[in-house]
């Protein structure tokens, strides 16, 4: 089989095209794989480095607005398009799948246009304007919350596969990885904002961990390269590392034991890591990112505590006391905890590598 993934811009993008390709190539080691993107993005570091060739062309995002630059970038568009005809042509693929990111557009409507199977694939709840419109014309669109469907009345077939999770996030045996962090009984608050940080956790989170005295609660607080230095060389950051119970960390390199290990995981909620936490049943407090396309964190989040597997807090209502409050109605609550893990664990999907592999061996038959 020859697969062409198309998908940019960011890892949340990136990562589930790989995921897929990694999981055709293991399921037949006959399967020929290609990716398009672009060269400012992600991509043209990430896929190289997990072992697949790829392709690239000139595209930007298109607004609503008639400006000087939404036209090039309509014109990259159009151009765009008429490259990945050619790429198509060249590689003669079975199927095309997106994953999201400028570049799935310009690839996917090639595709379309061409007569060959598409299938694309949508991490957030809140499906971005380009997945409603190839929606429209792709063989099928696979969604990774139920509740997307709403939002994509037109498309030709639906189907819910949820997101590609990590095996290894999956595999990690929770006991060992609460012994390699020291734990008995104690519970475990692992609080991050993503591998740069986010600073408004990263504030709430430093006033947070002043206040702790409990012995039987440890904190696990990664604050991002970014602002790492400047958070231990403050004076509240001095203070906090002279708890014992508090650990504080540029990075979260072991982040499948570490999810693993935690009782309540306080986080941004990206479409990736809101699967995860359903996967692992794992509670969590939730801090969507505002300053994101469509508001999309958001609604993920929401997707989550509308069910009551998790907890949203806006970004402008999080402080230390709201967070002290969500934590401690987790935490002094066990069969809370346990209600919202098992909310969790029925939202998530563990086998989304295995739906989509199916369906696009029933599209290429």
């Amino acid at each position: 089989m020859r697969i062409l993934l198309a998908g940019g811009g960011t890892a949340g993008h990136i990562n589930p095209a790989v995921a897929i390709a990694d999981y055709a190539c293991k399921k037949d080691n006959n399967t020929e794989i290609l990716f398009i993107g672009t060269e400012k993005g992600m991509e043209s570091t990430l896929v190289p480095e997990s072992g697949y060739d790829i392709k690239f062309v000139k595209v930007q995002g298109l607004s609503k607005k008639l400006t000087v630059e939404n036209m090039k970038s309509l014109w990259y568009m159009i151009t765009a398009k008429k490259r990945c005809k050619k790429i198509i042509r060249e590689f003669k693929p079975d199927i095309v799948i997106g994953t999201g990111g400028y570049v799935c557009a310009p690839a996917v409507m090639a595709a379309n246009s061409l007569g060959i199977p598409t299938l694309i694939h949508e991490q957030n709840v809140f499906p971005g304007s380009a997945v409603k419109l190839l929606s429209k014309k792709s063989s099928v669109t696979a969604i990774s919350f139920e509740d997307s469907r709403k939002h994509l009345d037109e498309a030709k077939e639906i189907i819910f596969s949820g997101n590609p999770i990590r095996p290894e996030m999956l595999s990690c045996d929770r006991k060992k990885a609460r012994e390699g962090f020291g734990l008995i009984d104690e519970k475990l608050i692992m609080i991050f904002g993503g591998s740069l940080g986010a600073n408004a956790i990263n504030s709430v989170a430093l006033d947070y961990v002043q206040g702790i005295d409990d012995k039987n609660i440890k904190v696990l607080f990664g604050t991002g390269n970014r602002n790492y230095e400047e958070i231990i060389t403050s004076e509240a950051g001095k203070r906090a590392l002279k708890n014992k119970n508090v650990s504080i960390v540029a990075y979260i390199h072991n982040m499948n034991e570490a999810m693993n290990a935690a009782d309540v995981v306080v986080c941004r909620s990206g479409a990736i890591t809101v699967s995860e936490l359903c996967a692992l049943g794992k509670p969590s407090i939730l801090i969507p990112s505002p300053n994101v396309t469509n508001n999309h964190q958001e609604y993920n989040a929401r997707a989550l505590s509308d069910k009551g597997a998790a907890i949203t807090i806006l970004e402008k209502d999080f402080s230390a006391e709201s967070l002290r409050e969500a934590l401690d109605s987790l935490l002094n609550n066990s069969d809370a905890i346990e209600n919202m893990s098992k909310k969790a664990i029925e939202l998530s999907s563990v086998n989304a590598l295995d739906i989509i592999y199916k369906k696009i061996t029933e599209l290429v038959m």
